[in-house]
């Protein structure tokens, strides 16, 4: 059995024309969704991301403001300046991307954002949000996952979800997310003892750890959802993910590629954070 693909490309496609529909219908009150970017330092493969997230933006009727800034940017200066993206009217969503220089508390400066344009859905108010179930920003990388499984109309409820990783951006906010559609979630990390004792068991298995081949196939219960969110790179050079792909595929029902899996949902879901964003202060 050879699993189905869940390609994060043409979902994106699809979600990204609905995205351009809605900002139209928003433009046309009077209204067009704006998202600010801003960029510290010259790290190269934030360059990449910003670059697509700008672009993803302007191919989708969304205005976007890209400031770079050089990498000796004072905390207090690029503080001020979030402060004055927070008081601007045309400034739906802002996005500071990380990392930060070493000098710059990155957490301080994602809680002077304001919570109703967090749309990266890191802020304090936004995971309190997702925690309690009451409206807010989902962090973009989960929240595609999230769609993934709805594009195949998995049902989650009593379901056993494991998510490999507990970081803030992925693993934490994707466990609250599984749990929310009634899974029982297991989250394991690189204290578990046993991760294949864990995986065996799990209808679906979110990898999040940053870490080539962390999931093999004799990891994986036959017929199970694999969603692979790692970015690595093996020893050709080429782009990989968390899972081990050809094993995997090859016993999982349905699994995620890596390029073209949840790196694009990522970006089609801060566009979605971005218009939602905008139409709600349009209301």
């Amino acid at each position: 059995m050879t699993a189905q693909l869940i390609d994060g490309n043409a979902l994106s496609r699809t979600l990204r024309t609905e995205v351009a529909a809605r900002a139209a219908a928003l433009k046309a009150r009077g209204v067009t969704p704006g998202l600010a970017v801003v960029l510290v330092g010259e790290n190269p493969a934030s360059q990449v991301y910003v670059r697509n997230k700008i672009k993803a933006c302007e191919d989708n009727g969304l205005h976007s403001v890209l400031e770079k800034y050089p990498a000796e940017l004072s905390e207090a200066e690029l503080l001020a300046r979030i402060d004055a993206l927070n008081d601007d009217p045309a400034i739906h969503g802002i996005l500071v991307q990380l990392p930060l220089p070493k000098h710059i508390d990155a957490q301080k400066v994602i809680e002077a954002i304001s919570p109703e344009k967090d749309v990266d859905g890191f802020h304090v108010a936004s995971a309190g949000a997702l925690m309690t179930g009451a409206p807010g920003f989902w962090p973009c990388t989960p929240y595609g996952c999230m769609k993934m499984l709805e594009s195949i109309a998995y049902d989650l409820r009593g379901k056993h979800a494991v998510v490999i990783g507990r970081s803030n951006i992925v693993g934490k906010p994707m466990a609250l997310m599984l749990l929310a559609k009634n899974a029982t979630v297991t989250i394991c990390h690189s204290a578990t003892p046993d991760l294949g004792a864990m995986t065996r068991q799990a209808d679906v298995i979110v990898a999040a750890v940053g870490k080539r081949n962390v999931l093999t196939a004799d990891m994986v219960k036959p017929g199970a959802v694999v969603i692979d969110v790692g970015m690595n790179r093996n020893d050709e050079g080429k782009l990989c993910g968390d899972v081990d792909f050809e094993g995997v595929k090859e016993v999982a029902g349905w699994i995620t590629p890596v390029p073209g899996g949840v790196g694009p949902m990522t970006i089609t879901m801060l566009l979605v954070n971005t218009l939602e964003a905008a139409e709600r202060s349009a209301h």
